[in-house]
């Protein structure tokens, strides 16, 4: 079908704020070179991926598997199939379970929410498998459902055999997968994901600190967890936000704690110091207005579905593009949601995004009369 295209300044359009001056681009030096196995920077909004080094490469990723754990929880929780208050009975399962304790006890009663902390804060693998086997029986049953979540998310290179990240020849994920089961924890769960950036937790009389040390080092990370076994190095999930652009970090396989420390600031510092995101346009606002033909409306507003976010080198936010593309006859009846066209935006030679525009309301048939006059007009048109 043929499409009509016009050309339009981003600082025209409804960007949801004006412009700011613009001072000379800072040149974009290549990103850091670091130590770790893998790793990958991430913008939160834009998904756009600045950094990238062997991100899609299978590691054990130790206790960043209970970040799945949590987002399991989470759902639970948002589907109300689970309430903070539930009490959790605690098997010897989840009392013998090696490595990192929150120090529960066999037959303790312990709610859901003192678990998520002990969990998240405490990094307690007894606290991830008493809350396993509490929502699908056995931790055998709960990582057959950390499978599902991971190929809904669109983790490749993901499986998981346990809810706490211990070793296990079949049990793996990425950075890359990583970092896209982080993005989809904060969008989802923005409330509950405050409690990654608490810092201590006491449980049985024991006080144990956050082993993010990146939240006493930066004060715009509020999350997210470490890992750490043999096999897998030390590996840190972070994500900082700096006004109104956050960034996920992912290092896996450093040589140390403090490395991937290092290495997690360095990615965060690359990224805020050299790129700026920009939200252009919000979600149900129009973008421009369609004719429609033999409708009880001969106007429709078109726009977006979800807010279009762009992440760009810094001070380039004035060499935008935008173009628009709208199907050349538009008949009613239109459904809401209908696509009728499409929008790129460009910086320079580059593609940044390129999103489906759809229509933001219904429009009926119109009546004989006004579907008469409209088939006079087409035929002179």
């Amino acid at each position: 079908m043929q499409a009509f295209r016009f050309l339009i300044l981003l600082v025209f359009l409804l960007l949801g704020g004006a412009a700011t001056a613009q001072t000379q681009p800072i040149p974009v030096p290549s990103p850091p070179q670091l130590g770790a196995e893998s790793y990958l920077l991430l913008d939160f909004h834009s998904g756009r991926v600045l950094v990238d080094h062997q991100s899609d490469l299978r590691r054990d990723p130790a206790s960043l598997t209970k970040i799945m754990t949590a987002f399991i929880v989470f759902s639970e929780l948002r589907a109300g199939n689970l309430a903070m208050d539930d009490e959790v009975l605690v098997s010897e399962r989840a009392w013998r379970t090696g490595g990192s304790r929150m120090f529960i006890e066999v037959g303790d009663r312990v709610t859901v929410e003192n678990l998520l902390r002990g969990m998240i804060i405490q990094s307690g693998n007894d606290a991830s498998v008493a809350l396993a086997e509490h929502i699908a029986g056995t931790e055998e049953t709960f990582a057959e459902l950390m499978n599902q979540y991971a190929a809904e998310l669109g983790m490749e290179n993901t499986n998981y055999t346990n809810a706490a990240g211990l070793p296990g020849e079949e049990h793996y994920s990425s950075a890359e997968d990583t970092a896209l089961l982080v993005r989809a924890l904060i969008q989802r769960f923005p409330e509950l994901y405050q409690l990654y950036s608490e810092r201590s937790f006491t449980w049985n009389g024991i006080e144990q600190f956050n082993r993010n040390r990146m939240l006493w080092r930066d004060a715009s990370v509020d999350g997210v967890k470490t890992g750490y076994t043999e096999s897998a190095g030390y590996c840190l999930a972070t994500s900082a936000q700096r006004e109104n652009m956050r960034l996920i970090s992912v290092v896996m396989g450093a040589a140390s704690p403090s490395a991937r420390i290092e290495q997690s600031q360095a990615l965060l510092n690359y990224g805020f110091r050299f790129f700026e995101t920009h939200r252009l346009y919000a979600a149900g606002e129009p973008l421009t207005e369609a004719r429609v033909w033999k409708g009880a409306s001969d106007r429709l507003g078109v726009g977006l579905t979800e807010d279009l976010y762009v992440t760009i080198p810094a001070r380039q936010y004035d060499n935008l593009d935008a173009s628009l593309s709208l199907d050349s006859r538009i008949d009613a009846p239109v459904d809401e949601g209908t696509v009728l066209g499409s929008v790129s935006v460009r910086l320079g030679e580059s593609t940044l995004a390129e999103t489906r525009l759809v229509a933001l309301e219904a429009v009926p048939e119109g009546g004989l009369w006004s579907r008469l006059v409209d088939e006079v007009l087409l035929w002179f048109e």
